[in-house]
């Protein structure tokens, strides 16, 4: 739900508004359905909206609450805003509008930064404090809604998208080498406050930032649940551990209905959209809108997964559209997913969300979606060697079977002096596997995967690509409390039935077996990942393009090994590894970076 944006300024000067008009208009497919603007002192905010709650003008951003003296913008939604609503009108507050905005600002005012804790849901906020010039921005526990930053001397800027950062200038896009080393060693995953440009940041995930007149600032982590056996659960069984994972996912989903306008499920067929369907026909959601994406087969492999969403779509009579999309209109969307991405993204399913949303969006504002129940519950075939890691081996077995390539291969990939010298994307893995709060090796590396890599892969690319057509993607498997449960559950139930054993029981209680039981699917997109015709036609473009050559980011006899046998080179990951380097190309070459 829409993108925000935003200058403050901390040297006795203005915000430049031109600027921020061009960040604004930047973030026009984020938001379609309104446009505003506020500037008050050194600060200036921009908003586009999504019509989702409160579709009248009355919900239109920037919001102003006069009697509070507090103005702010928000992109996302909170689940729970009729119930905060109703607390806060019982403590004395009193609303205008029936918008979850303006139940943010009044629990803001209440709560202070504590606020944040009172609200289950996605959302970046920003909110100006008029009598202090105090600005307060947030993001979400899990990071659904980003927010980056791009500072320098005076001033700080903010977005909903890196790109509308470099549509006010002034940005510097040298390359990060600590972050051009984690996008070539682990899935393009660049944590937080990393972005691939030195002079664009991201807030963290469940980070509360606060920015004084004078510029200093501070923030603080407001969540991070424990991923260790708790006494409340002690003594649960199997069946116990169903039925409590099964109560926490209803909850999810029945929470994330919340809209004034219809809500659809992007259904593949496998077991979590599956799961949210048949929760949402006992809630006595009829003629539910489900939505799902095939490819043309290529090379022996099949592009859909059409026989199983179909099973569960005629099993609850949903209103089902299948999307059909020929491998010619995967080389013509190309570019347009490119654009859309705030930060270069390699998993050859980024196009197909891409072109989904495109459809999806044509027929519903709003849908829910599966991501984050393999990193959630455990759901990926490399977990079992980790469960089996001494903690001393966590790390080297978390890089083993999760890095594209060590260390040591990256110098006859990267040209001399590009990269730091020594293991940073390792270390990093080190650190944040030897912090407190992780029972075992598992409970780390599904801390990892949930708070890091979860939000710079998967949940980012669905962001990116749902929104820039105007859809909002919601996920009940990052609900915070079904993660906190998730996180207590012993590793064993988990692991069982080869991975996402509890949440496959639970399924079981609701669900046609077949569909539990499936061998694990994915969003096939043959035509990339196979790297051939006009895919690699692009790609090859891209590689020879005069910025590619100035920018000199690979050696030449690497880039021309590549090429020479496009789909023969393989990161240790599976990846096309020509398709991973030359991503990076595309989105720098797209979005003007020289």
């Amino acid at each position: 739900m829409c993108g925000l944006s935003g200058e403050i300024r901390y040297d006795g000067g203005r915000p430049d508004l031109a600027a921020v008009e061009r960040m604004t208009d930047r973030l026009a497919p984020r938001g379609p359905d309104g446009r505003g603007m506020w500037s008050q002192g050194p600060v200036a905010l921009g908003h586009r909206r999504l019509k989702i709650i409160d579709l009248s003008e009355r919900g239109a951003q920037p919001m102003t609450d006069s009697e509070n003296g507090l103005t702010g913008v928000f992109n996302g939604c909170v689940y729970n805003y009729r119930e905060l609503r109703d607390e806060l009108r019982g403590l004395g507050h009193r609303f205008t509008s029936t918008s979850d905005t303006e139940v943010i600002l009044k629990a803001y005012r209440h709560w202070g930064t504590d606020f944040v804790d009172h609200l289950v849901g996605m959302f970046a906020i920003v909110i100006v404090e008029s009598d202090t010039g105090r600005v307060i921005l947030v993001r979400d526990r899990l990071g659904i809604k980003p927010l980056y930053l791009a500072q320098s001397p005076g001033r700080l800027r903010f977005a909903s998208t890196l790109p509308a950062l470099l549509a006010a200038g002034g940005v510097d896009t040298s390359l990060d080498p600590v972050a051009l080393h984690q996008y070539l060693s682990w899935q393009s995953t660049v944590p937080a406050p990393r972005t691939v440009l030195t002079g664009v940041r991201k807030l963290p995930p469940a980070t509360v930032l606060v920015v004084e007149p004078d510029g200093t600032h501070r923030d603080h982590l407001y969540w991070q649940p424990s991923y260790t056996r708790r006494a409340e659960y002690a003594g649960m069984d199997a069946r116990d551990w169903r039925d409590a994972v099964l109560r926490a996912l209803r909850t999810a989903v029945r929470r994330r209905m919340v809209a004034d306008v219809p809500v659809g499920v992007l259904l593949s067929g496998g077991l979590d959209s599956s799961l949210i369907v048949a929760l949402l026909a006992e809630e006595g959601q009829n003629g539910l809108a489900t939505f799902s994406v095939g490819f043309d087969s290529e090379g022996g492999e099949e592009g859909d997964e059409f026989p199983w969403s179909d099973l569960v779509a005629r099993r609850y009579a949903t209103d089902h559209h299948q999307l059909m999309v020929p491998s010619d209109r995967v080389s013509t969307a190309l570019d347009g997913a490119v654009a859309a991405m705030s930060e270069p993204m390699t998993s050859h399913d980024v196009v197909a969300f891409h072109l989904l949303s495109e459809r999806v969006a044509k027929e519903v504002s709003v849908v829910q979606s599966g991501q984050g129940a393999d990193e959630v519950f455990a759901g990926y075939r490399w977990y079992p060697a980790m469960a089996e890691a001494a903690r001393e081996e966590e790390p080297r077995r978390y890089a083993e079977v999760y890095f594209d390539r060590p260390h040591a291969e990256l110098a006859r990939i990267v040209r001399p002096g590009v990269l730091p010298g020594h293991d940073v994307s390792f270390a990093f893995v080190e650190d944040h596997m030897a912090a407190p709060g992780a029972q075992t090796a598992l409970d780390a590396a599904l801390r990892l995967d949930t708070h890091v890599m979860l939000v710079d892969d998967p949940v980012k690319r669905v962001d990116n690509m749902a929104m820039d057509w105007g859809l909002e993607a919601r996920v009940p498997f990052l609900d915070h409390e079904l993660v906190e449960l998730a996180a207590a559950c012993p590793p064993e139930f988990k692991l069982a039935h080869g991975g996402k054993g509890v949440l496959k029981e639970a399924g079981r209680t609701v669900l046609p077996r077949d569909v539990v039981d499936r061998p694990k699917g994915y969003f096939p997109v043959p035509a990339i990942r196979r790297m051939a015709g006009p895919v690699l036609t692009r790609v090859k473009e891209a590689m020879s393009a005069p910025e590619a050559r100035s920018r000199g980011i690979y050696r030449e006899d690497f880039v021309a090994g590549l090429l020479s046998r496009p789909d023969d080179h393989r990161t240790h990951r599976g990846q096309n590894a020509l398709w991973q380097v030359a991503l990076l190309e595309m989105w720098l070459q797209t979005h003007g970076i020289r």
